[in-house]
Formats: structure tokens, C-alpha cells, sequence
């Protein structure tokens, strides 16, 4: 039963992923306005021509590791072994530990992010406790 509740939360993953690399690859300026407004929208997207294409190739590269991490996650998602389902979820859920950690440390004293960060490490968190409800729920069957 643990490896249909992995199953589950590796595709739910993995089409948070693949549906927000696809965005910031073909529509970051509509995410950034939707985000933060247009006021920082139109600062986050650069001044210069130069720092346009820069931050919109940058965006785009991050896009797409983003949604290869979703094809990863829905490759991974069909794996049986349950040893392996409890080492993914532990470096998942450290993963996301770390990603939140960085926003509370840095991406909060970035001026144009400062209101941002707490809804997004939110995100970070609840995307973690994911991965620890699947460990607590495994360790359960197993040792019941």
C-alpha cells in the first residue's frame, strides 16, 4: 500500500514541476505579473535589452531543469522497491527543507521578493511534509 501513496505523491510532484518549468520557459512575464504586479514585474524582468535576454535565457534553463525534474519525478514514480521509496522521500523532503531555509535567509532580503518569500516557503514546507507523511505512513505498515 506505502508504494500507491508513493506513487501518488511522486505524480503530484511531478506535475507541480513539469506545469511550472513549462510556465517559466514560454510565459515568465505573465508569471511575474501574476507573482508580484506589474511594478516588480517590469524591475525582476530586467532594464536593458541585454539584461532582458539574460534573465529571460536564465528563466528559461531554470524552466526547463524544473520540468525535467517532473519527468525524473514521474519516472521515479513507478518504482516498487521500498528501500529506495524511503531513501527518495528523505532526500526529498530535505530538498525542500533546504529550499524553504534559503528563502528565510536570503530571498526575503531581496527588496522586489521581501513579501513573497513566506508564501512561497509555505509551499516549500507543505511540499515536504508531503515526503514525511509518506515516511511516517510507510514506518507504520511496516512495523505494525
Amino acid at each position: 500500500m506505502a508504494s500507491s501513496a508513493f506513487m501518488v505523491i511522486c505524480l503530484l510532484h511531478s506535475a507541480i514541476a513539469a506545469t511550472c518549468g513549462a510556465l517559466m520557459m514560454f510565459y515568465m512575464k505573465e508569471i511575474y505579473t501574476i507573482g508580484h504586479g506589474v511594478e516588480a514585474a517590469t524591475k525582476l524582468l530586467g532594464s536593458t535589452p541585454h539584461d532582458q535576454l539574460l534573465i529571460r535565457t536564465s528563466d528559461s534553463f531554470s524552466g526547463l531543469l524544473l520540468f525535467a525534474i517532473g519527468f525524473l519525478l514521474f519516472m521515479v514514480s513507478f518504482v516498487k522497491d521500498r528501500e529506495f521509496q524511503a531513501f527518495f522521500a528523505k532526500g526529498c523532503t530535505v530538498l525542500h527543507v533546504f529550499s524553504a531555509m534559503w528563502r528565510i535567509y536570503f530571498e526575503r532580503r531581496v527588496e522586489d521578493l521581501a513579501w513573497d518569500w513566506l508564501r512561497q516557503t509555505v509551499g516549500d514546507i507543505l511540499l515536504a511534509a508531503s515526503w514525511v507523511f509518506f515516511l511516517v505512513y510507510s514506518w507504520r505498515e511496516k512495523y505494525d
